[in-house]
């Protein structure tokens, strides 16, 4: 898998009392990877909202649990373009330890309106950028 790729390390809170990270937590480390690889890209979310009326949100998240995470692991976690269409994109995301592959997710993500949470056209500059 080629793409963006982000490290992170499991903190005591990210834990149960065992030190075995909770299933939310997954959904937190793909959610701010996804943003480290639109900031990478140079798309700056808070200023498509202030400007554009532009939020990606997530519509859809088909996950698979491998392997558990740790207190104090070292984490990857990879995010790829799989598909856009007209207001949505949709990503494949890998949480890795090591050489072992924790979890694998496919999300799919809305553009839509700020104001109104309606689908909105993702503006051709951006899939320019995506892609």
């Amino acid at each position: 898998m080629v793409g963006h790729v982000w490290d992170i390390r499991v903190y005591y809170e990210d834990t149960d009392s065992g030190g075995v990270v909770y299933h939310s937590s997954y959904l937190n480390f793909m959610e701010r990877s996804r943003t480290e690889w639109l900031r990478g890209l140079g798309i700056n979310q808070k200023k498509l909202k202030q400007d554009q009326e532009i939020l990606f949100v997530v519509h859809h998240i088909d996950i698979k649990f491998k392997q558990p995470a740790f207190f104090d692991d070292l984490l990857k976690i990879q995010t790829e373009l799989i598909s856009m269409g007209s207001a949505k994109i949709v990503v494949e995301q890998k949480i890795n330890r090591g050489n072992d592959c924790l979890i694998e997710a496919v999300v799919t993500i809305a553009c839509v309106n700020g104001k109104k949470l309606k689908p909105k056209r993702i503006p051709d500059n951006i899939k320019l950028i995506m892609e």
